[in-house]
């Protein structure tokens, strides 16, 4: 109970339908990172990127090797 730590699994997301991207705007440089509907182009955000450590986090916690942009 205490003292163990799980070993971190990466979340899941369906990799059938989705893919991950980094919405970024034009105007300001936000970026936000989540998935995009291949069928539809449906965004759904997942969280805001402020610097390359955010980026990662979100790649390791997704197990992610590379990701798409759209603007």
């Amino acid at each position: 109970m205490f003292g163990k730590k799980k070993k971190a699994e990466a979340a899941w997301y369906d990799k059938e339908n989705w893919k991950p991207a980094l919405k970024c705007s034009i105007c300001n440089g936000e970026q936000v990172a989540g998935f995009q509907n291949i069928h539809t182009g449906e965004f759904k955000e997942e969280t805001l990127i402020r610097g390359v450590p955010e980026l990662e986090a979100f790649k390791q916690k997704y197990g992610i090797a590379q990701i798409t942009k759209i603007y």
